[in-house]
């Protein structure tokens, strides 16, 4: 291994930015309808941490087109995780399209990376107070 080697993106920690056009509302959402409270903040700025990943959403005056998945969260338990979010106001979106279907706010997807060690997932949407699309995912082995 050269010293190139070691400053490669391969090595970095990923952490994802979500932009919010209202900090206060987006950080009682989190709170409150997820249960994740920001571990530290700056002006602008609230750092969530699960599982050792970090996102953070900062104050924007744009806002996401919502038409693709921004954050996604790997769970074990889909169907419980699911039922708590509802519980807590949380709407799962409806998905009917070619080869995607939810019931009851999961949907089946066939294949999974190898690596994974799964051959399937199962997943379901929701839009946070900002209108960022963020999904639950659990492996299907």
């Amino acid at each position: 291994m050269n010293a190139h080697d070691e400053n490669t993106l391969a090595r970095a920690r990923v952490a994802t930015r979500l932009p919010a056009q209202d900090l206060d509302r987006a950080r009682r959402f989190y709170a409150e309808r997820l249960g994740l409270e920001p571990v530290d903040e700056r002006p602008g700025g609230l750092l969530h941490r699960c599982a050792g990943a970090d996102f953070v959403l900062f104050r924007s005056t744009g806002a996401s087109s919502g038409t693709f998945t921004q954050m996604a969260f790997e769970v074990d338990d889909i169907e419980g995780v699911v039922a708590e979010l509802e519980r807590r106001g949380v709407v799962f979106e409806d998905v009917d399209v070619p080869g995607l279907r939810t019931t009851d706010g999961i949907a089946d997807i066939e294949g999974n990376y190898p690596s994974k060690g799964a051959r399937a997932e199962r997943g379901a949407w929701f839009r946070d107070s900002e209108g960022n699309l963020l999904g639950v995912g659990e492996p299907v082995v």
